[in-house]
């Protein structure tokens, strides 16, 4: 007897879930099974979890264990007891992000919410951990190219499921649905709107200068298709900051396309071509960027800003995390009515209250004041100048090696300034997958150094040599 396929769809979805969470589970089995040799594997292992958070997925096998706490233990211990530590060292910027995960835990001591304060402090100081040591552990080039290629397709999983169902007709304004309906994470609209645009230049980077999976037609459509569904995810999602980042990543380009006319008309001619068949839910939402006050969302960031700013005039080092739980807002609206042919505008006012900072500056400056500002900024800031400076010292050479790490600077570059753009509208100051970018920053800037510092060694010595001489 042949049972009906259609019989028992929530039966078939439980099936798929089962052998979906059934391979996850396999496959970390079989990553911490290959880190007994390979002790750098947990570290993979780590970026695999944090990122896709497979143990969230529904009817998840690995719900009830904590791999993320595993893969972490394992990934510090492993590198502790077997890796090389020679000429190991400590940057500036790892040196600042202890300080920072110094300063939150002590605001963490005195919020003014000491419970959801707790709560958020304990994923925000693993964040800041396995950034400051994470270039530790990347000291060759094979492994940050590993550490690059696992980030991009961890994310690059849920953005093309993303992408799919978008695309499948699914998205809209908090509606499009992904692996972990939880709404945390890059599993939150905005957030994966914004890191999905980041992840662009490295994900073509991994593509065209990849030696895991060598470069050829294959890899570098996979890098085109991971963009393009990056791209779709703000339309998916309705994400207003996306589609701002999506911008920001067309101009910064700019900088290495060899023909820019062309590109300029190449991305005039998709734009006209792509807006027409933009739903009208996504245009509609676009439209309130000109106008906040049409859209409360926008309107409710406004008013969020300016408690902020009234709050830390009183509380000059910020109110510790879930700080903004503490406001009380009202906001201003405005709406649109047409009749006969004629549109009036309506203001109007609404209060609410415990609405988050929608911005990482805010989010910063309400949580830690002005001093965690000021050393969040120097963090970023100081990441965008070391690349920067990668690429001029790069930029002329000749060396297959030295251009191969001038276009991972600048595709680490590129994703850090969108991302300093969605930060604006998203409260991802702590966003663990930023802190991932981080540190393979830290340690392309590290490789380069030492690349540097070994080619000048044999030139000093042979001007000593002649002096002596």
């Amino acid at each position: 007897m042949v049972r009906a396929a259609s019989a028992c769809p929530a039966c078939h979805d439980w099936e798929d879930a089962g052998v979906l969470n059934l391979a996850l589970a396999c496959f970390v089995l079989m990553l911490l099974a290959l880190g007994l040799r390979r002790p750098f594997i947990w570290v993979l292992l780590y970026l695999y979890i944090d990122i896709l958070a497979p143990q969230k997925f529904p009817f998840s096998l690995l719900a009830s264990v904590p791999i993320s706490l595993i893969a972490f233990v394992l990934a510090v211990v492993g590198w502790a007891l077997f890796d090389d530590k020679t000429g190991l060292r400590f940057s500036f910027r790892q040196a600042l992000l202890l300080l920072l995960l110094i300063y939150c835990g002590i605001s963490t001591q005195t919020a003014a919410f000491p419970g959801p304060a707790a709560g958020k402090w304990d994923w925000v100081w693993k964040a800041l951990v396995f950034a400051i040591f994470m270039p530790l552990t990347l000291t060759t080039r094979l492994r940050l190219e590993a550490a690059s290629l696992v980030m991009v397709l961890s994310a690059a999983a849920i953005i093309i499921e993303g992408a799919i169902k978008t695309l499948a007709g699914g998205g809209g304004y908090n509606m499009l649905k992904f692996f972990v309906n939880d709404n945390t994470g890059l599993y939150e609209g905005s957030t994966l709107a914004t890191v999905g645009i980041a992840l662009v230049p490295l994900a073509l980077w991994v593509s065209r200068h990849g030696t895991v999976f060598p470069p050829d037609w294959r890899t570098r459509l996979f890098g085109l298709g991971v963009g393009f569904a990056a791209l779709l995810i703000p339309v998916g999602t309705e994400a207003r900051t996306g589609l701002l980042c999506a911008g920001l990543l067309a101009v910064l380009m700019l900088r290495t396309v060899k023909n820019r006319g062309l590109y300029i008309v190449m991305m005039a001619l998709a734009g006209f071509i792509a807006m027409p068949l933009l739903p009208s839910s996504f245009a509609k939402r676009m439209n309130t960027i000109e106008n906040h006050k049409a859209d409360e969302s926008a309107s409710t960031r406004i008013a969020v800003w300016t408690w902020t700013l009234h709050y830390v005039a009183d509380h000059p080092f910020g109110g510790g995390f879930e700080a903004y739980r503490g406001n009380k807002l009202v906001i201003d609206t405005q709406s649109a009515s047409s009749a006969g042919g004629v549109t009036t505008m309506k203001d109007g006012e609404t209060t609410d209250a415990g609405r988050a900072f929608h911005s990482a500056y805010f989010e910063m400056l309400g949580e830690q004041g002005w001093a965690g500002l000021a050393l969040w900024l120097t963090i970023q800031i100081s990441g965008i100048v070391q690349l920067e400076g990668a690429l001029r010292h790069l930029r002329k050479s000749a060396d297959p090696r030295d251009k191969r790490d001038a276009a991972m600077a600048l595709a680490l570059q590129q994703g850090h300034i969108v991302y300093m753009l969605g930060a604006c509208f998203v409260g991802i100051a702590f966003q663990p997958f930023i802190y991932m970018l981080i540190g393979l920053q830290i340690a392309l800037v590290r490789q380069v150094g030492e690349r540097r510092r070994a080619r000048l060694q044999p030139a000093g010595r042979m001007r000593m040599q002649g002096a002596t001489a």
